[in-house]
Order: structure tokens, then C-alpha cells, then sequence
């Protein structure tokens, strides 16, 4: 069926006036494209939510984004950069972020047509070992991952392997000589996007 629209999240440091995001709303047209802030970003604070809180949060633009459009989530490709892609994918998973004991860590996935994740933030910078990966293979759309070659956050080799779990069909674009931030690379992944978004509704 392809992609109706696309919506994307920041990075914890940003907001959805990045300009990266920016650059896909506008290049992407007349595609529908919806950036969104976290709660604490709203609420001009700087440090992120947990987990549970950004995930019901996406969950809950999603829902109203789809209404507003009339389609349903199946028909919207969902990521961001760093942790706005993070998180979701955990959505996407069915992960619900909550990690208190005792509480049901997955839930019914939210459904989307894919995932665009720009500098997946697969680890800590200098941490190879603590590798976000508890919910990748629960993953079953299309994903794309755009990162560059200097990311600390997550080497190719690296991304390559542990997106590798997850069940749909992987696409990788590597940005040569960038690091997490990506500057000077919105064209390439504005590019990529529009390839890989080309790909689904033709697929």
C-alpha cells in the first residue's frame, strides 16, 4: 500500500524545528510530513521524559494526526533523529518503556508502514556494550537507517548488525566523513528518504 505521510521526532537535544526535519517537510511535499516535540520540550524543559512518558506521547500524535488526515497509523511512516527515531521504533516494537518491576515492558505495537531513523542512537558514546537492542527484532516494517560513518553513538558495522534483527526489510545509508549531527547533510538525507519512501509505494 505504501506511505500516506510520514511523522518525525527530535532528538533529545533539539526540538522538531531542526532543521533537518525541517528540510524533509519542506522537500518531501506534497507529501504530508508532521513534526512533533516531546512533553518536556513543550513544556520548555531540557531534560528528556522516561521512556513510557515519550512513548505515550508519540502514540498519542500519532492518533491525532491520523485523524486529522482521515488514514489509519498503518498508512504513516514514523521516525526522527537520534531519540525521536528511538523511540518510535520502541512504539513501533510494541515497547512500552516502562521499567519498573513488575510492569508489562511490551504492548499491542503501534502499527506504522515503516521506520526512518536518522543517527540511530545505538549506544552511548565510548559504551559499545550497552547497546539499545531489547526491542529491534520485535520490529516488522520497513527500515530505513541514515547515520554517519564518524557516529559515536554507532558505527556502520555496528548499526548494520543490530538493525539486522529487526524483521522487515533493512536499508542503510551511510554519510561519509559525519558524525551524529549530520551537518551539511540534509540534501543526502532528504534523498535518501525520498528513495526509500519511492521504494514502498511502489513495493
Amino acid at each position: 500500500m505504501g506511505a500516506g505521510a510520514l511523522a518525525l521526532w527530535p532528538g533529545a537535544g533539539s526540538s522538531a524545528d531542526h532543521p533537518t526535519l525541517r528540510a524533509l517537510e519542506s522537500e518531501l511535499a506534497p507529501l504530508p510530513v508532521a513534526r512533533f516535540d516531546f512533553p518536556y520540550r513543550r513544556e520548555g524543559r531540557k531534560a528528556p521524559d522516561r521512556a513510557n512518558k515519550l512513548i505515550a506521547s508519540l502514540r498519542a500524535d500519532v492518533a491525532g494526526w491520523c485523524e486529522e488526515l482521515g488514514t489509519g497509523p498503518e498508512r504513516v511512516v514514523l521516525g526522527g533523529r537520534s531519540m525521536g527515531g528511538r523511540m518510535a521504533s520502541m512504539a513501533v516494537a510494541g515497547a512500552t518503556g516502562n521499567t519498573a518491576r513488575g510492569s508489562e515492558p511490551y504492548e499491542e505495537p503501534l502499527p506504522a508502514a515503516g521506520l526512518v531513523l536518522v543517527s540511530y542512537p545505538l549506544h552511548p558514546p565510548g559504551r559499545p556494550e550497552r547497546r539499545r537492542v531489547e526491542h529491534l527484532d520485535r520490529i516488522r516494517v520497513p527500515v530505513l537507517s541514515i547515520a554517519g560513518d564518524r557516529d559515536p553513538f554507532g558505527t556502520p558495522d555496528e548499526l548494520a548488525e543490530a538493525l539486522g534483527a529487526a524483521e522487515g526489510p533493512l536499508t542503510l545509508v551511510t554519510v561519509p566523513d559525519a558524525g551524529h549531527d549530520l551537518k551539511g547533510a540534509d540534501d543526502v538525507v532528504v534523498a535518501a528518504v525520498r528513495d526509500w519512501l519511492a521504494g514502498l509505494v511502489s513495493g
